[in-house]
């Protein structure tokens, strides 16, 4: 089943996070007004707990990445089974969006150098890698699973559940005190970037592929 072409207002949606993430970051690195308010309301959040762990640690590498690899070859395998034309590439694309995010997240900590918390000191604390890793890991996956889902309720319930399951990470991050909550935001505004970039190729090949496929009433007759 072919991805749907991108919604109209998913540039307005990438706009917006590429201003809020150019914001933040500015006030990050420059020790701006917005920090003193986000490591004020960061240390009042700090609740440490074993769900708010446990959500934490869905965003580590360990369990995001192989969700998303095992989810990219069974979606391959079910196009692939079902006939369809370069079934390998979404998957293909979702695992290289996701090898990127290291490639993206771990300079701007080199470069930005932001302070832990009080619980985990030290520096390189904006983005969080844990966040972005998550978000792009299970954004993927739902994203493959997406053409697949054949009801209207169960796209928003796959869809919804992600959300829910990725504002559980950012939660469980800041209630435990691993990050300030301003490095969960940055690293969604990055994400989202991310998504959309995934949502486009697929889309595009997707296109490319039916356009060079004849119909069956194509051809001599």
């Amino acid at each position: 089943m072919p991805f749907a072409p991108p919604s109209r207002s998913l540039p307005a949606l990438v706009a917006a996070a590429v201003a809020l993430f150019a914001l933040l970051t500015w006030q990050v690195a420059t020790d701006g007004p917005l920090i003193g308010v986000d490591e004020r309301v960061g240390r009042d959040l700090v609740e440490r707990g074993w769900l708010a762990e446990l959500f934490a640690d869905l965003g580590g590498v360990a369990v995001a990445v192989p969700v998303l690899v095992v989810v990219a070859v069974g979606t391959a395998w079910w196009g692939r089974a079902r006939g369809g034309a370069r079934w390998w590439v979404p998957g293909a694309v979702a695992v290289a969006v996701m090898a990127l995010v290291p490639v993206v997240v771990v300079p701007l900590k080199e470069l930005i150098d932001r302070g832990g918390t009080a619980v985990t000191p030290g520096s390189g604390f904006y983005p969080s890698g844990h966040t972005a890793t998550a978000a792009v890991g299970y954004g993927c996956a739902a994203l493959l699973v997406l053409p697949w889902v054949r009801t209207a309720r169960g796209r928003r319930v796959l869809v919804g559940g992600c959300v829910l399951l990725n504002l559980g990470v950012g939660a469980g991050l800041v209630r435990q005190g691993y990050h300030w909550p301003l490095d969960v935001v940055g690293s969604w505004c990055l994400a989202v970037v991310m998504l959309a970039a995934f949502t486009g190729l697929v889309s595009r090949s997707s296109r490319r592929t039916s356009a060079g496929t004849p119909s069956p009433r194509s051809g001599p007759s």
